[in-house]
Parts: structure tokens; sequence; C-alpha cells
């Protein structure tokens, strides 16, 4: 019923709270009344992303491994594979750098209207000659042939300095 919901829920806050005591508390309540591992291992692979993201990289690592691992090997043996992954989380450090920033672009993409923006010429494939000579790929820089960064636009003209990593007002 709903306290399956319920548990879930104290469960990610615990963990985005950092407090691992409660987060191992949560995490046995819903194994020990008869949850499905890989609910739980579903929801630390979300969590490894929405809440820890580029903070610690590994998270993401280390939620995958768990689910691996729980259905590898189930419960009860797998409780310990997913204690670990709970404590690392509520441990880690939290950004949610990536999850706005990817909110951000879902945010312009509804709210454009009209045809969205063509790829830029130089950005796209050049596999025929039609479409080199369409300009396809012209002045395009490959980067890993330079030993500095390139000046190279990757978004559409229409988006030029947008940036989705800033908070968007609208």
């Amino acid at each position: 019923g709903e306290e399956h919901y319920n548990c879930i829920s104290a469960l990610h806050k615990s963990m985005r709270g950092s407090d691992e005591n409660a987060s191992l508390y949560w995490l046995a309540r819903m194994l020990e009344g008869g949850e499905d591992p890989l609910y739980v291992a579903r929801r630390l692979v979300r969590f490894a992303s929405e809440d820890i993201g580029l903070a610690d990289p590994l998270a993401l690592t280390q939620a995958v491994a768990a689910y691996q691992g729980c259905h590898f090997i189930g419960m009860p043996e797998c409780e310990v594979i997913l204690a670990q992954c709970v404590v690392y989380f509520a441990r880690a450090p939290k950004s949610i750098e990536v999850y706005r920033a990817y909110g951000n672009v879902k945010e312009c993409l509804r709210m454009h209207t009209g045809p969205l923006p063509p790829v830029p010429l130089h950005l796209r494939n050049a596999p025929t000659k039609l479409m080199k000579n369409l300009g396809y790929a012209k002045g395009y820089k490959y980067n890993p042939m330079y030993k500095e960064p390139v000046e190279q636009d990757y978004l559409p003209e229409e988006l030029k300095g947008i940036d989705f990593f800033k908070d968007r007002k609208t």
C-alpha cells in the first residue's frame, strides 16, 4: 500500500540528508518487510545521478554494481550489498547540477514554438559527396587534433550563449 512509497521516500530523504543510521533503518525496514531488493536497487541507481551526480561520479557505478549483485544472489545475501550502497550514498557529497541542467534543457524544448532549430552544418556528418557539397561538416574542428580546446559553436544559432547549468528564467 501507501507504506511502500512512504518507506522508499524516507530512505531517499535520509540518504539525501546524509543520515547513514536512518538510511540503514529504512532499508532494513523495507527488506525485512518483504520488499523486492531489485526495486530498492533500481531506486538507488536513480538516486546516484539525481542526488549525488558529479559530486561523486563513482556513485552510479556503485548503484549499478549493487543492482547486479542483488540480481545475481538475491535475498537474504544481497542485503549487505544494498546496505553498503545506502551507507556510501548517505556519506557521499551531493550535487543536483546535472539533474537541474537537464531539467532546464527539457524546459527549453517544451517552451520552444515552431520547428526546432536545425543542426548546424559543421556538426553534421558528411558521408556522401552530395552532403559535402552542401556544406555538411565544413569547418568542423576535430578537437583531438589540437593541443588546446578549439573555439567552435556546438548549439544552434538561436541558442548561442545559453547556459543550461544556470537557472533559467522564463
